[in-house]
């Protein structure tokens, strides 16, 4: 039999009332919470406890996208040498600028002395080259080109130079929520104060996903021959494309200093997992750690409905309503992430401040359902009113006058806190 998740109120953890200061507050919200609408929409809900993932990674970090769910965090805010992984920042402003209109794929681009006289991986590109636009990107992506990630830098930087276009990656990584991420140059090369943390590494992998979906396939592609000049280097360095576990992405990197990393994406289903490795000791150890994790995201977690789009899963109390109580319900249907092992009851809470102040309108934001599976985050889903609660007439102000008033003759004057 199904243990249920036992749904409970709680008081929020800062109040925001606009009820009357002479009204007394509830002390909790349990008094306030109906739970006969629950039983449907959640009370046939397990969970179970994840068994954590040891990676060797210096740091590491897991998202589950479609839920936002984080499966693993280590080291993750913690700005370290990215390598080539740091090369997706220049394709993100590449796709941007295609977006805008400021570059086309079909345009062609010189190559600067400078683009030339980058070593390690290239594209064997020189000076006498003017490069379709749609070669430079994978020549970025499948190739890794060191060069390519130049000629692109200098064709948008504000001042045409590489240095003026790390700035600018700097910037627009700041405006983009990544926080620990700083650019010397276009594509990684090791340079004092380039840094990128995991987490910002895995924002920017989902920006891509989201953002230019007509791009992200380039990154699933295995081979690309550049013009035929380096039959060394035409294959893509992920190592999960090869394999049916439905890897799709994004991009490898290496130095010395950063070690062997990986920024990956796999989708199963409807579901996609995007996790960042960094700090790995070899291509074979990179390779099964990454395996390693795909495995681990898919078989010990699974997506569940927890409430349908408007479905009511508790009730609130309402202050000089027409009506005592209102529903409250999700705005769409509440997909969450859960342990697929060991079932135990899950409890959840609803918070909400109040009793709430009626007028209220339906969709307006009235609480939020907080619950924490075992091993991950605690999670909190917003609920809305499922219908409105006119403000109530002069007879429901009345009773609720006397009501106020004979509870302070009862119980004294209310101690100010």
């Amino acid at each position: 039999m199904l243990s249920p998740i036992d749904v409970k109120g709680r008081s929020p953890v800062s109040t925001h009332s606009t009820q009357p200061a002479f009204y007394p507050r509830r002390s909790a919200l349990r008094s306030g919470l109906t739970l006969a609408a629950v039983a449907a929409a959640i009370f046939s809900l397990t969970t179970a406890a994840a068994f954590a993932f040891d990676t060797k990674a210096r740091a590491a970090f897991v998202l589950d996208q479609g839920t936002n769910t984080v499966l693993m965090s280590k080291n993750a805010d913690a700005p370290l040498p990215p390598a080539s992984m740091s090369k997706l920042m220049t394709l993100y402003i590449a796709f941007e600028a295609l977006r805008d209109g400021r570059l086309t794929l079909d345009e062609r681009l010189p190559v600067s002395q400078h683009a030339m006289s980058y070593k390690g991986s290239t594209m064997f590109l020189n000076t006498q080259d003017r490069v379709r636009v749609e070669d430079l990107l994978r020549g970025i992506i499948v190739l890794s080109g060191n060069d390519a990630c130049v000629v692109i830098a200098e064709a948008l930087s504000p001042d045409g130079t590489e240095a003026g276009f790390a700035r600018y990656m700097t910037k627009r990584a700041l405006e983009m929520g990544m926080e620990n991420s700083t650019f010397a140059n276009s594509n990684g090369w090791p340079a004092a104060g380039h840094l990128m943390s995991v987490k910002d590494l895995a924002i920017l992998a989902s920006h891509l996903i989201e953002d230019f979906p007509q791009y992200y396939p380039m990154f699933a592609e295995r081979e690309f021959a550049f013009d035929g000049r380096a039959p060394s280097n035409v294959r893509n360095r992920n190592p999960l494309l090869r394999l049916d576990i439905g890897a799709d992405g994004l991009k490898t990197g290496h130095t010395e200093e950063a070690g062997y990393g990986l920024v990956g994406s796999a989708k199963q289903g409807d579901r996609r997992v995007i996790f960042v490795l960094s700090g790995l000791g070899s291509t074979t150890q990179r390779a099964e750690e990454s395996e390693a994790v795909v495995n681990w995201s898919f078989r010990q977690f699974s997506q569940k409905t927890i409430a349908k789009a408007g479905e009511a899963v508790a009730e609130a109390e309402v202050w000089m309503g027409n009506a005592r109580t209102v529903g409250l319900m999700p705005q769409g249907d509440m997909n969450v992430l859960l342990p697929a092992l060991q079932r135990n009851e899950l409890q959840a809470e609803v918070v909400y401040d109040g009793p709430l102040q009626a007028p209220i309108s339906q969709g307006d934001l009235l609480a939020e359902l907080v619950f924490q599976p075992d091993g991950l985050p605690e999670m909190r889903l917003p609920l809305v009113a499922a219908t409105d609660v006119p403000a109530g007439g002069f007879p429901v102000r009345v009773k609720t006058a006397a009501q106020v008033l004979m509870k302070r003759l009862l119980n004294g004057p209310e101690t100010p806190q």
